[in-house]
């Protein structure tokens, strides 16, 4: 039987998200387990809703298929509150880790094709299929899967790659939604470490926070001219990036707004500046928490489900590589410290998902056991600048072999 396939329009979609968020918060404020763990609130709500989705189309043939051009927007907005938060103080603290950390990325690159390939081989399947579930669409996301899909099709044996390539990626979410919250408290109990608790939050509000600082509409709406400015300034940046380098618009929109509040301040020391106050920690997590729950309830989980049995098998291997990783490398050589274990949580994300699940997962834990600033400027600056070519050369690199 012909499915019957229903559209959902940008407004509803929206308000769906909306109504997915608050599900997802509901159930992680009455469930210990999602608390304990650190799941963020959209990721439970999100997985529920591709689950209702998917029983929508085995049962009544209905297919949901979601206008995301929104989410777009969340993630610009995210990103360039992120740079209105950042100082130049933290930026220089983390010139070490950043280069510590974008050193292990690369040779995480070259890990998770190694085990993509190994394992295509001991399955029998081709090693492009190895290379097409390891950093082409796990590190590299969706877009990256999509982008390589018709090559390795055409020249190196996979027929179905694009089908593949986005399964991988979608499922790449899910476990980096699941895993880097838990990954992090283990390391947090195992080594017995706390937060810092005399600084505000770079991203949402604490659970245990008390209103001490009073939210005003005009303090929102001020928060929000800051963000539009910058937000302005990014846009006319990346069009002058765009004709030597591609990057996203939100790389743009975050180095705009870093400058801004390293400079404007200090120019203007009387002028009130939003930075790491309650209200953009507010509309820090509502750009956030939307985006992810919009990322995830638009996942189509009917297309795994045709996939399963080898790709399942090969992103278990990833998953366990990952975790591996991050306890013997990544901890151990970012510091061993409470800023360790939260970076530990991003890097799962980061690895197997996309930079915006890295922050949702660092954000669940900083909430739940105190701020870690610096994770929020290096992680995205690894994942941003560094991350896409290396890949692009790594991957041009196995489907050679």
């Amino acid at each position: 039987m012909e499915k019957q396939l229903i559209e959902v329009g940008t407004f509803m979609t929206y308000t769906l998200a909306i109504i997915v968020f608050f599900v997802g918060a509901t159930l992680t404020q009455k469930c210990k387990f999602l608390r304990d763990f650190n799941i963020p609130e959209p990721v439970t709500g999100g997985i529920i809703a591709s689950l209702c989705s998917l029983l929508l189309y085995l049962t009544f043939d209905l297919e949901l298929s979601y206008n995301l051009d929104f989410r777009d927007v969340l993630l610009v907005y995210f990103f360039t509150t992120i740079g209105i938060n950042a100082r130049f103080s933290d930026l220089k603290a983390g010139g070490k880790p950043l280069i510590i950390l974008t050193v292990l990325t690369i040779g995480y690159i070259f890990v998770q094709n190694t085990v993509g390939v190994l394992g295509a081989s001991l399955m029998g399947l081709p090693k492009a299929m190895g290379v097409l579930t390891g950093s082409t669409s796990l590190i590299g996301g969706h877009g990256t899967a999509i982008a390589w899909a018709d090559e390795i099709a055409v020249d190196y044996g996979v027929p179905n790659a694009l089908e593949v390539g986005v399964a991988a990626a979608t499922m790449g979410l899910i476990m980096a939604s699941l895993l880097g919250g838990p990954i992090s408290r283990w390391l947090i109990n195992k080594f017995g470490l706390k937060g810092n608790d005399s600084t505000n939050l770079t991203v949402g509000v604490s659970h245990e926070q008390e209103d001490v600082e009073e939210i005003t509409h005009i303090s929102l709406m001020h928060s929000i001219l800051v963000i539009h400015c910058a937000i302005i300034g990014g846009i006319l940046l990346d069009g002058w990036v765009n004709q030597y380098v591609k990057l996203p618009l939100f790389v743009s929109c975050l180095l705009v707004a870093i400058f801004l509040s390293n400079t404007v301040p200090l120019l203007f020391n009387k002028m009130h500046w939003p930075a790491r106050t309650r209200g953009l920690a507010i509309i820090s997590d509502f750009s956030l928490g939307l985006f992810i729950a919009m990322s995830l309830m638009g996942m189509q989980l009917w297309t795994i489900a045709k996939l399963a049995g080898p790709l399942l098998g090969l992103l278990a291997l990833q998953a366990a590589a990952a975790i591996l990783f991050i306890r013997f490398l990544l901890f151990p050589l970012m510091g061993k410290n409470y800023q360790a274990s939260v970076l530990s949580a991003g890097f799962a994300g980061f690895s197997l998902g996309a930079t915006p699940t890295a922050i949702a997962n660092m954000t669940a834990v900083t909430k739940a056991h105190g701020p870690a600033p610096l994770a929020f400027i290096i992680l995205p600056l690894v994942g941003a600048f560094f991350v896409d070519l290396s890949n692009a050369l790594i991957i041009r690199f196995f489907l050679g072999l």
